[in-house]
């Protein structure tokens, strides 16, 4: 057993945009194991842009408190048990957990903890992507608020990122048209030769709203969004009567230096009959099993696709983190530390 942790703190925090110097590389002692903990031996750390709201001062709430400085930054990581002093859990098992980007991780299993199944059906990624709470969020968002019904139009946005991709394959799984909004001319087109959308716009060209209505011409019925800001303003002057939103993220306000303003045209969604609603996929935790069973079915199926964007190292890992918003990525973002066989 090595003697030495490597982890990456949040050496500042971020003023917009996250870069690279936000984030420090350093060394400390393995962390000891207590009565009632385990050790856990990471292999892959997970980068969600949602993190970067609790990188942000005093941005602590009812879902995860704030970040501290000079501390370990709070992500997601998989990896196997390697000691343990804790009743219910026992060498060798692999496991999911919010803990932090940092090679060996000591915890009491308080930590949203999750046991990966055995025997697993996939590789291990696929539980920090499309089986993991990114694919989850896509399950639960779309299907509980957007419920897409068969040729119906889904329109998505982040629809290159990890939920934004799954969002749009289930939507076609369940017989709805997908129109994917993306940030170049290369992610449009992928999304629509890799993953079978329909179409794709490309939100930084002139003419949004009218791109959108091109590929939208029956308006949007389910709108399953990750980005908030000026972009669902002016989506929902393209929904459709009866239409859902599913507020899954707000990626513009993650960086924003002073208050956003909010859509000015609320009352579309009255004059429209629309539901707008947001959800929390750790809330629907009791339900994972259903969720995963049927995420991997379609995967076993080939109707649909894990899109992994994999940089390794630990010195990589606040580099990935950067990527999420400079647009570097496609499909979900991990980091992998070691080997895991696979």
């Amino acid at each position: 057993m090595p003697t030495i942790n490597r982890q990456v703190v949040l050496a500042r925090r971020p003023n917009g945009y996250p870069v690279p110097g936000d984030f420090r590389l350093e060394e400390a002692p393995l962390p000891a194991v207590g009565p009632g903990q385990f050790l856990l031996e990471n292999h892959y750390v997970s980068l969600d842009a949602g993190f970067r709201n609790w990188m942000n001062e005093g941005s602590g709430d009812e879902v995860l408190p704030a970040m501290a400085l000079d501390a370990p930054v709070m992500g997601l990581t998989l990896g196997r048990v390697a000691e343990s002093r804790h009743p219910d859990y026992v060498v060798g098992e692999w496991l999911m957990a919010r803990l932090c980007w940092e090679e060996y991780s000591v915890t009491d299993g308080g930590d949203f903890i999750s046991r990966l199944p055995e025997p697993r059906d996939c590789p291990l990624s696929y539980y920090l992507g499309v089986l993991g709470d990114t694919g989850l969020s896509a399950y639960f968002g779309l299907l509980d608020i957007g419920r897409p019904a068969p040729g119906e139009t889904v329109l998505v946005s982040a629809a290159a990122g990890a939920v934004g991709n799954v969002a749009g394959q289930l939507a076609k799984i369940h017989g709805a048209r997908a129109v994917g909004i993306a940030g170049s001319p290369e992610k449009c087109a992928r999304l629509v030769d890799e993953l079978g959308f329909d179409a794709a716009v490309n939100y930084r060209e002139e003419g949004l709203q009218g791109a959108i209505a091109a590929a939208c011409p029956d308006g949007v019925h389910v709108y399953f969004d990750s980005v908030g800001g000026p972009l669902l303003e002016t989506v929902i002057d393209n929904l459709g009567v009866g239409a859902r939103i599913a507020l899954c993220g707000a990626i513009t306000a993650y960086n924003a230096t002073e208050p956003l303003p909010g859509p000015s045209n609320l009352f579309q969604l009255t004059a429209r009959q629309a539901l707008m609603q947001g959800f929390m996929t750790h809330l629907q935790e009791h339900r994972y099993p259903e969720a995963r069973a049927a995420l991997t079915g379609w995967l076993q199926s080939g109707e649909l696709k894990n899109v992994e964007y994999r940089l390794h190292g630990m010195e990589r890992v606040g580099e990935a983190f950067c990527d999420l918003f400079a647009g570097n990525n496609f499909g979900k973002t991990v980091v992998q530390l070691r080997d895991d066989g696979e």
